[in-house]
């Protein structure tokens, strides 16, 4: 018997960034923290027990209002 892929793995959706350039991260819905970086976004998914190998190529990461690389207003606002 043939049955579909068990959902061992919920949809991650990493949402558009915000204002400061910080983007919240999803599972479902649940919100599972806000990264600043991509290393964010994998220890945010490795702390919610979701072992993402890499997150800006993996198919169960989704990445909305942007990819891996863009984080806006995040470099522009370094504090010496």
């Amino acid at each position: 018997m043939a049955t579909a892929h068990p959902s061992e793995h919920p949809h991650i959706v990493v949402h558009a960034p915000a204002l400061d350039g910080s983007r919240r991260v999803t599972s479902g819905d649940e919100t599972l923290g806000v990264a600043s970086h991509t290393d964010d976004v994998a220890e945010l998914l490795r702390l919610a027990d979701l072992y993402v190998t890499d997150v800006e190529e993996s198919d169960l990461v989704e990445w909305q209002g942007g990819g891996p690389d863009d984080w806006p207003g995040l470099h522009a606002h370094h504090e010496d």
